[in-house]
């Protein structure tokens, strides 16, 4: 597929196999195992001296469409497939660094990935300093000689905080690491890492990518030679992402680009409106001119995306109010999906961080997250009036 095809075209078009049969719509292949022609050509395979698939473990049709047009979407050289966002992170870290090695992480991410570097791979004696996801000079001052790796989500969740990813991929590259930028909240229909510097980038495609909360997924890009750490721990261990949920991915991505623009607007009208509510305190979206990093955002991001969040005045108990008092909106911690969701992170996504922790990351008791869907504004409006 020609790389100079606008995104819309490559998220229709790209990573399309065809079996014998010469099917228009993509075929999943359920299978476990793929069959040789000879005793020669399983060794060939086996070697890697000859291309082809060999076990569903870490090689399927389904599967490498998925990794293919992901790939042509975010302007990356190789995407490596995984069994969930988590997943993605764990590869990361554990196909390209090994133990006495030290990370460089916002403070502001989800909070499954504080623990991962927290309290799992400090145990295998990879050691995390967190730091703010707006401080550049903060990154810098945190690198040690062991730092390899830089990670970071913009915008981040749940305060959508807009990090310089040019700035950081110049801070990691000048101390001798590479800068992961999760790009959950945007997808490449929004925002191309690899295009301001970074060298990765990790998905939960179980979020936009799909769009309608219906199977998990991960994902891990960059260039080839960084990739095949990453594919090799997947080789090996096994997160491996299912052909189902690959076929159901990779079909997902054809209304990628039409679902962010929609999402985005929806979002940004009630945000707006937000804003203007007596109960709420202040309103988080990049999208709004009140954001702290506005500016950035607009230059990095085509939109504010889909995630709004707010500060109510009454702290924790109007934060649970409002949500209870919801009757169209999901409450449930899961986003990206065509129907807005409603969670409170700081008993939620991010329960699991300690209270300074969320202190630091600015994550109070009164903290609503919204996941904007495709509903009318008019009707969320009216949702969250009966609880304001």
């Amino acid at each position: 597929m020609n790389p100079e095809y606008a995104l819309d075209t490559l998220a229709v078009r790209a990573g399309t196999l065809r079996s014998e049969f010469q099917e228009h719509s993509e075929a999943m292949y359920l299978t476990s195992s793929f069959v040789f022609g000879s005793a020669a050509e399983a060794a060939a395979r086996f070697a890697g001296t000859e291309p082809g698939n060999i076990y569903a473990r870490f090689t399927n049709p389904s599967v490498t469409m998925f990794e293919t047009r992901l790939a042509a979407l975010e302007g990356a050289e190789r995407c490596v497939a995984f069994a969930s966002g988590m997943a993605a992170i764990l590869a990361t870290v554990m196909g390209l660094m090994k133990a006495g090695e030290h990370v460089v992480a916002s403070r502001s991410i989800f909070g499954s990935t504080v623990q991962l570097f927290s309290n799992i791979l400090s145990r295998f004696g990879i050691e995390t300093t967190f730091v703010s996801p707006t401080d550049v000079d903060a990154w810098r001052a945190a690198v040690r000689p062991n730092t390899r790796l830089f990670f970071v989500e913009s915008p981040s969740n749940p305060l959508t905080e807009v990090s310089d990813i040019r700035a950081l991929a110049i801070a990691a590259h000048e101390s001798g690491a590479w800068l992961a930028v999760d790009n959950c909240f945007c997808t490449p229909a929004l925002q191309r890492p690899l295009d301001l510097g970074a060298d990765i980038v990790i998905h939960s495609a179980t979020k936009y990518l799909d769009g309608q909360g219906r199977v998990l997924g991960g994902a891990v890009l960059g260039r080839k030679d960084l990739m095949e750490g990453v594919y090799t721990f997947l080789r090996t261990a096994g997160p491996t992402l299912s052909a189902f949920n690959a076929w159901v991915l990779h079909k997902g991505l054809e209304t990628l680009s039409l679902r962010m623009q929609a999402h985005s607007r929806n979002a940004l009208e009630l945000a707006t409106w937000l804003e203007g509510q007596a109960a709420v305190a202040r309103v988080f979206y990049p999208g709004l001119a009140s954001h702290p990093q506005h500016a950035l955002a607009m230059a990095q991001q085509k939109t504010g995306g889909g995630i709004v969040a707010f500060e109510l005045k009454g702290g924790k108990d109007a934060a649970w109010k409002l949500i209870d008092s919801t009757r169209l909106m999901s409450i449930t911690a899961n986003l990206g999906d065509t129907r807005t969701t409603i969670t409170h992170p700081a008993s939620t996504t991010h329960s699991r961080m300690t209270a300074e922790q969320r202190a630091e990351a600015g994550i109070g008791d009164g903290l609503v997250r919204i996941a904007v869907g495709l509903e009318s504004v008019v009707d969320l409006q009216a949702d969250l009036t009966r609880g304001l």
